[in-house]
């Protein structure tokens, strides 16, 4: 039915392993991936509350914090389209110190489920560095000081080659081994779990990979329905101009024109939004000069992964995954950096290092405005000459960065605390510490209220309103107008629990709606889900995370925006004369939630089932 039965709880100090069975409540009320995950830190936040430890004194680098890997019941499940990703939460994020949260590609997730386990559960501390190996229902916790001070590619080479069989290894670099507050969680050396500093939380824990493999598989509950609804999906997705074309053909960052075009592709720390040399580092100029093919996730019929190489000059690369969008746009477009071989140089070495690429190319983009207003003196920089437009300064601050070299000890804690300690605050373009990703909501105001209602802070996936304010799907809606944008928000942000705890990647809903979901699920499951429920079960899961951030202090006056975007009217472009009216739109967001200062009431609890 989708799920193997089995979870596995790790203790790092006491070096104790055990098997649970998953709990088939919780997976009914939550999914699994993100839902069960969110339900499982809400109950470890309880249990510490009764012990006498408030949730203000969990320290997100210390032995209380809890990290999870969590599938779904979609994961690895064949012929269900885009399943091999997973969800990773920490109680506590080291970056924005509320919840933390990250997602990935790749196949670790459908090998943990062929390993025999819905999720893992790591609790404590190791005295030593570490690795977990979990293959076909068993786990060792493995001695890995050898591998400390490795990166990524080696460590995921070198453990590979040590376990012997077809496996998968999810593992942290040198950024997490160092607590860099926004390191990520790597795998299949390329694809990361990269926001909020889930690769600190690891690297705290002296953690250094988990390996998982076996010959388990997951099956659906009714597999000839399954078998029609899932070839009903796989059609939709290959005959969707966006899934079956423009992804395909263009990767991510075929965004990179179409946003710059609209007017909201933040520019030089989000000045402006518009880059008259945009193309420079388009999709397109990435696959007529960089590209060697394409690459899929376990299960995907997209394809929109890039293998690419830099051929020759003082950034050559034999072999390299990506840029995505995001990371041609934080680590080029941010920085004003407009050499696309730097750029894919930088973003090689975020998969080396284990480095969040939105959060560094933001934070680097912070720095450099900060010394163009002279913020920082140039003593500071010890000879990093953050310049806008520097391409070298650009790559080189980011292994600096990842090893805490000179000013990339400054760096490495993220553009809130760094913009703080250099006294403008301002100029640090985040939401609840969590940097924000690449579109200007003052062109595009459904996304500027997604950001600001985040659960984990700055985010876009969170609910890509983006889809129907620029690209027209399911609809087109004016990008302008705040009305109605916050049913759109509400709605976008309850599917997203549903897909991130199904786990699925956040494309297929290009093509896919709730109905398709339902009809895919209750295929899986054996339940019979209609997508009234799906959606009930994501508000549930959104209220239930709403409450764990609640638990560390954030409410309704943290559900904002920089000044900039609030306050300083888009000076040219399209969006020329727009700043994001937030109140008017966050107003109503409560009203639909039935939340009072970014608080769910009681009565809400209650509705979905929480209380």
């Amino acid at each position: 039915m989708g799920y193997m039965g089995r979870i596995l709880k790790v203790n790092l100090s006491d070096e104790t392993v055990k098997v649970e069975k998953t709990n088939m409540d919780i997976a009914r009320k939550y999914l699994g991936g993100k839902g069960y995950a969110v339900r499982l830190l809400y109950d470890y936040l309880q249990s510490y509350k009764e012990m006498g430890l408030s949730p203000g004194d969990i320290d997100p680098l210390g032995e209380e914090n809890v990290l999870i890997f969590a599938t779904g019941p979609a994961t690895g499940v064949a012929g269900f389209p885009e399943s091999g990703r997973y969800h990773v939460m920490a109680l506590r994020s080291p970056l924005t110190g509320s919840i933390a949260s990250a997602n990935s590609g790749g196949r670790w997730g459908p090998f943990l489920k062929f390993a025999g386990f819905d999720a893992i559960v790591v609790e404590g501390k190791s005295d030593e560095p570490v690795y977990l190996e979990v293959t076909d229902g068993t786990a060792e916790i493995r001695f890995a000081g050898d591998l400390w001070g490795k990166n990524v590619f080696d460590t995921d080479r070198i453990l590979r080659k040590k376990v012997g069989r077809r496996c998968s290894v999810a593992c942290i670099g040198p950024a997490g081994e160092n607590q860099v507050l926004f390191a990520c969680i790597m795998n299949d050396e390329h694809r990361a779990a990269g926001r909020t500093g889930v690769g600190a939380v690891m690297g705290s824990k002296k953690l250094k990979a988990i390996v998982v493999g076996g010959d388990e598989r997951p099956q659906p509950a009714k597999p000839d329905e399954f078998d029609e609804v899932s070839k009903e999906a796989m059609n939709k997705i290959k005959t969707n101009p966006v899934t079956g074309e423009g992804l395909p053909k263009y990767g991510t960052a075929i965004l990179v024109n179409i946003i710059n075009n609209a007017g909201i592709l933040p520019f030089r720390n989000w000045q402006t939004g518009v880059n008259p040399d945009a193309d420079k580092i388009s999709g397109e100029t990435l696959s007529e000069k960089y590209l060697i093919k394409n690459l899929s996730c376990w299960g995907c019929a997209i394809g929109c992964g890039r293998v690419t190489a830099v051929k020759q000059g003082c950034f050559q690369i034999t072999y390299s995954e990506g840029p995505e969008y995001e990371s041609i746009w934080a680590l080029g477009n941010a920085t004003g950096v407009t050499e696309l071989d730097a750029i894919v140089k930088a973003n090689h070495l975020c998969d080396e290092l284990g480095l969040d690429t939105i959060s560094m190319g933001s934070t680097i983009a912070c720095a450099m405005e900060l010394r163009e207003k002279g913020y920082i003196p140039d003593e500071v920089l010890e000879g990093l000459d953050l310049r806008f437009g520097n391409a070298v300064a650009m790559v080189e601050a980011v292994w600096r960065t990842a090893y805490k070299a000179g000013f990339g000890k400054y760096l490495a804690l993220g553009s809130k605390r760094l913009a703080e300690i250099f006294g403008a605050p301002d100029l640090s373009m985040s939401v609840k510490g969590l940097e924000m990703p690449a579109y200007d909501p003052r062109g595009a105001k459904g996304i500027g209220l997604t950001y600001a209602t985040a659960n984990r802070g700055g985010c876009h996936v969170t609910g890509y309103t983006i889809s129907p304010e620029i690209l027209g799907i399911p609809e087109k809606i004016d990008p302008l107008t705040i009305e109605g944008k916050a049913q759109w928000v509400k709605t976008f942000q309850d599917f997203t629990c549903v897909v991130n705890s199904t786990v699925n990647c956040l494309f297929s809903t290009f093509a896919l709606g709730v109905e398709d979901y339902a009809k895919l699920l209750s295929a899986v499951t054996g339940w019979d889900l209609s997508a009234e429920e799906l959606m009930k079960i994501g508000e549930r899961i959104y209220n239930l995370e709403r409450l764990i951030v609640n638990e560390f202090g954030f409410d309704g006056k943290d559900d904002t925006l920089p000044r900039r975007l609030l306050q300083e009217p888009m000076p040219e472009g399209v969006a020329k004369g727009q700043v994001v009216e937030l109140e008017k739109m966050k107003e109503e967001y409560y009203k639909l939630r039935g939340w009072v200062d970014g608080r769910p009431t009681e009565e809400k609890l209650k509705e979905l089932e929480i209380l």
